[in-house]
């Protein structure tokens, strides 16, 4: 028993020292594989990249040239897409510049400013607006000036735009699109007076005008008109005249609307509005 102790001791050192060999020969054969592999690999790339036909190269996906190829030719796809679209955008906005100069602005110009107003009808005592807020006639003026727009409340809003006496007071430079609705509302009596009749023939007209500083006298922008054909059997009867359209501005300028009969139009902010804002 004493004698089979070293034996045994011996066997297992041998033991150990076969599996340390084996695994460490198993190692070195596996990165003499792959080693061998890569350089086969990169063989084939370069010779797929310097072949003469690479086209008859990708066709064949089990080739092992097949994703080389493929992966470079998705490479210049991409670059040559981003090169012509950078090439194309900036032939498109030359072009637009050239003919279109306004609607190109420069990257190192300070971005537009938001000038808008939308002013809509107000509910006054009728007392108050009965005849408007009349323009002297030695204006040259016609009709009567809508001095009762709501500039806060409700639907309407003041963006860089002062009202100041039923007036738009423009505050930056510009081309304007300016644009006006007044809404007429006839209410009839039983019994029709002289005056009515008179009034049921009459076309209902809204101007737009402009003041400038240079100028002494109100220009006219824009006119409208409604032909009010009352009808006899109906309690009232309703006429809406609705105008824009684009117009030079400066700083300074005053817009104002007036009408043929200011105590008809109804005040409603849906109904009757005025405003204007920058185009560019």
């Amino acid at each position: 028993m004493t004698g089979s102790g070293p034996k045994l001791g011996v066997l297992l050192l041998v033991a150990v020292l076969l599996q340390t060999v084996v695994v460490t020969i198993t190692v070195l054969h596996f990165t003499s594989a792959l080693n061998s592999m890569k350089e086969t690999f990169a063989r084939s790339s370069v010779s797929c990249l310097t072949g003469s036909d690479l086209q008859s190269i990708t066709a064949v996906r089990g080739d092992p040239c097949w994703q080389v190829t493929q992966q470079l030719h998705l490479l210049i796809e991409k670059s040559l897409s981003q090169r012509y679209q950078r090439r194309i955008s900036s032939a498109v906005r030359d072009e637009v510049s050239r003919v279109l100069p306004s609607l190109v602005m420069e990257d190192r110009a300070s971005p537009r400013p938001k000038v808008a107003a939308h002013v809509t009808g107000s509910f006054v005592p009728k007392l108050e607006r009965d005849g408007g807020a009349a323009v002297p006639a030695g204006r040259r003026v016609q009709g009567q000036k809508i001095s009762w727009w709501e500039g806060q409340k409700g639907l309407a809003f003041l963006q860089d735009v002062q009202l100041l006496d039923g007036e738009l007071v423009v505050s930056h430079p510009g081309l304007y699109y300016v644009y006006a609705q007044t809404y007429f509302r006839h209410t009839h009596s039983l019994e029709e007076n002289s005056e009515e009749a008179e009034d049921r023939g009459k076309p209902l007209l809204q101007y737009v005008y402009k003041k400038v500083n240079s100028y002494p006298v109100p220009i006219l922008l824009m006119k409208t008109s409604r032909t009010s054909c009352w009808s006899r059997g109906s309690d009232f009867s309703l006429h809406s005249a609705h105008q824009g359209g684009l117009f030079p501005l400066t700083t300074g300028d005053r817009l104002f609307v007036t009408v043929t009969n200011a105590s008809a139009v109804d005040m409603d902010e849906k109904s009757s509005f005025f405003g204007a804002f920058l185009i560019s």
